[in-house]
Order: structure tokens, then C-alpha cells, then sequence
């Protein structure tokens, strides 16, 4: 139900296409969103997914009655888009940093828009 995706080669494929600029990185679902975080250490993905769902139970005095409010929770906090600078026709990002899709309602089918 709770996964995060790495996307960054995804992304990289896409930049690719441009020499210098900004990709943006949207998520169109309200239970879903995407974010910027270490992708060397498995651990850390856990760790992100263990500590919102401690802070986002799944199970809590929601209103909303379709089950899934944490999942909407979740998303607000994380987001639903990112951009990232693009030189040379490469990603910038931090040695050890990738980008995510980040899915609180799953499994699902979902689609994450790239923009240049």
C-alpha cells in the first residue's frame, strides 16, 4: 500500500532531451506524490515510510469514508511535484540523491508527468 518508486533514471531519459533548463516533475493523484531523497541506502526509504505512517496512521478518527485519508495526508506533506535543474543535459542532483514516486494508496495504476 505504501511504496516508494525510484524514478530518477525515468527522469534522466527525459532530460536527456535538454541542454540546460528545468524538468518539473508532477503527480496528478490526490494519494501519491513524488520527492528528492537518498537512493544509496535502501534503509532510508524504509525509514521515511515507517515514520509517516507513525505520524500518519492509517486507522484514525477521519471523516473522509473512503479509507484512504492518511493517504491524503501523506501526500500534502510530501508533495505532488518537484523540479530539478538540468546541465548538460543531466540531472543536478546530490551524489547520493534520487527522486521518487511516493505511493500511499496502492497498488494502483498512476502516471507521473515530466515536463522540460
Amino acid at each position: 500500500r505504501n511504496e516508494m518508486i525510484d524514478i530518477t533514471s525515468e527522469v534522466e531519459e527525459v532530460a536527456k532531451e535538454v541542454k540546460e533548463g528545468v524538468v518539473t516533475v508532477f503527480v496528478p493523484h490526490t494519494t501519491a506524490a513524488v520527492t528528492i531523497n537518498e537512493n544509496a541506502d535502501e534503509d532510508v526509504k524504509d525509514d521515511i515510510l515507517k515514520k509517516l505512517s507513525e505520524l500518519i496512521p492509517q486507522n484514525d478518527s477521519y471523516e473522509h469514508s473512503e479509507g484512504n485519508s492518511d493517504a491524503h495526508l501523506k501526500s500534502s506533506v510530501i508533495g505532488c511535484s518537484i523540479n530539478v535543474i538540468v546541465k548538460n543535459g543531466k540531472l543536478v542532483l546530490g551524489t547520493w540523491q534520487g527522486i521518487y514516486f511516493c505511493e500511499f494508496d496502492g497498488p494502483r495504476d498512476r502516471k507521473v508527468i515530466v515536463k522540460c
